[in-house]
C-alpha cells in the first residue's frame, strides 16, 4: 500500500486534533444510544477511503440500504467507541482486538463527532478510526487493506461491504476520471424540512467494482470467535436484494415531520440492487460522511449543505420535554408537532 497522500496526512491528523464538543449523548436512556464506525483506510495511491456495508434485507430497519456498521449501545457503561467497534466486529466480523487482523494491521481510534438524531428516534454518535496496514514485508509486498482484510470480513448482518473515496463527499461529481465512466451521477441533493430547520437530503452513488465491493461470505481464520447467542434483529430472507418497500423498512415514519415527504420510489433500487454499477449512500449516513470529510479536510462541500454539525442541540430540546424516553410508546413518532415544541424550549 503506498504512503498516505500529502492531503490523506493533513485529513488524519486534522481528525486527530478535533475537540469533540460537550455531547448529549450520556443524557439519552440505554435504549436511544448508538454509535457507528467510520473507519479509514489508504489505497494504493494513498488516498482515504471509507467502509460502508448494504444492509440484509432482512433486518428490521433501514433494510437493503447503505450504511457505516453500527447499532445500539448494550449498557450505560459501554462508549459509543466500544459500541461502534462491538457493532462493527458482529455486522461485518473486523476484528475487535488488533491481534486477530491479519500480520500489521491495526485500527487507530482517531475522534468522535456531534449525534446525529435518527429518525428512529436513536441519537447516534460517529466515531472516526484509522486502519493502519503495515509496512512491505517479504510475506506481504504490497500490504492492500481491500485485498487482505475486507474480502474476509464475515458480513452476517448486511449484504454486502464497500468502500467510497472519503475526500469525493465534499464533491459533486466524480473525482476520478474513471468513476466518471461509470453509468450515473455521483451527487444529487434537495432541501427538506425536519427538526422544523432546513434539512439537506444529500444522495451519493458511489461506483462499485470487485476491488471496491465484496458480497456477504464466511471469513477465513483470523477473526475472533463469533458470538454463541443469534441476534434477534435478523431475520432469513430470501434474498440478498433489498425487500420491498415498506415505511418501517425504510427508517421512515408515518407522520414524520419530513417535509415535503419523499416519494416512495426514492428508497427503490431497479432490479438487484448488488448488481448496481453504483451503491447509494443518503440521508443521515450521507450527512454524517460529509460532516466528517468537512473535518478532515477542512473543505465546505461544493453543493449545499448544512452548516452545524450533528443535532445535539435538538436531542437536549427533545429531553426536556420528555421525549427520548427509555421506552417508546406505541405509535410515537416525531411529528412537526413535537419539534415545535422542542424548539419553544428555552436553553
Amino acid at each position: 500500500m503506498a504512503a498516505l497522500s500529502p492531503a490523506s496526512k493533513r485529513a488524519i491528523a486534522n481528525l486527530r486534533a478535533f475537540a469533540t464538543p460537550p455531547t448529549s449523548y450520556y443524557k439519552c436512556p440505554l435504549t436511544r444510544r448508538a454509535a457507528v464506525l467510520i473507519l479509514l483506510f489508504a489505497d494504493c495511491r494513498g488516498d482515504l477511503r471509507v467502509v460502508l456495508t448494504i444492509r440484509s434485507s432482512g433486518l428490521k430497519n433501514y433494510a437493503g440500504q447503505a450504511a457505516l456498521p453500527g447499532g445500539k449501545a448494550d449498557t450505560l457503561q459501554e462508549t459509543p467507541w466500544l459500541t461502534a467497534r462491538r457493532e462493527a466486529f458482529e455486522e461485518i466480523g473486523l476484528p475487535m482486538r488488533d491481534e486477530n487482523f491479519p500480520p500489521g494491521y491495526t485500527v487507530e481510534h482517531l475522534t468522535e463527532l456531534p449525534c446525529n438524531l435518527a429518525m428512529t428516534e436513536l441519537g447516534v454518535r460517529p466515531c472516526v478510526a484509522y486502519l493502519h496496514a503495515p509496512a512491505a514485508s517479504a510475506s506481504n509486498r504490497t500490504p492492500d487493506a481491500a485485498r487482505d482484510l475486507l474480502p474476509k470480513l464475515d458480513a452476517k448482518e448486511v449484504a454486502a461491504v464497500f468502500t467510497a473515496p472519503f475526500h469525493n463527499f465534499l464533491r459533486d461529481e466524480d473525482e476520478d476520471p474513471e468513476q466518471r465512466k461509470v453509468e450515473g451521477e455521483w451527487y444529487k441533493g434537495s432541501w427538506h424540512s425536519w427538526n422544523e430547520k432546513a434539512w439537506r437530503m444529500h444522495n451519493f452513488s458511489v461506483p462499485v467494482t470487485s476491488t471496491t465491493a465484496f458480497l456477504a461470505k464466511r471469513p477465513e481464520s483470523y477473526t475472533d470467535p463469533r458470538p454463541t447467542t443469534p441476534n434477534p434483529t435478523v431475520k432469513p430472507a430470501a434474498s440478498s436484494s433489498p425487500a420491498a418497500f415498506t415505511p418501517a423498512k425504510a427508517g421512515m415514519q408515518k407522520g414524520s415531520s419530513l417535509e415535503p415527504p419523499l416519494p416512495r420510489t426514492f428508497y427503490r433500487t431497479s432490479g438487484d440492487a448488488l448488481a448496481q454499477p453504483r451503491y447509494r449512500v443518503f440521508g443521515m449516513t450521507a450527512r454524517i460522511l460529509v460532516d466528517a470529510a468537512r473535518v478532515a479536510y477542512g473543505e465546505e462541500p461544493h453543493f449545499e449543505h448544512n452548516s452545524h454539525f450533528g443535532d445535539e442541540e435538538m436531542i437536549e430540546r427533545l429531553l426536556k420535554i420528555g421525549r427520548l424516553g427509555e421506552k417508546k410508546k406505541e405509535g410515537e413518532v416525531l411529528t412537526k408537532e413535537v419539534m415545535s415544541r422542542a424548539r419553544e424550549v428555552k436553553m
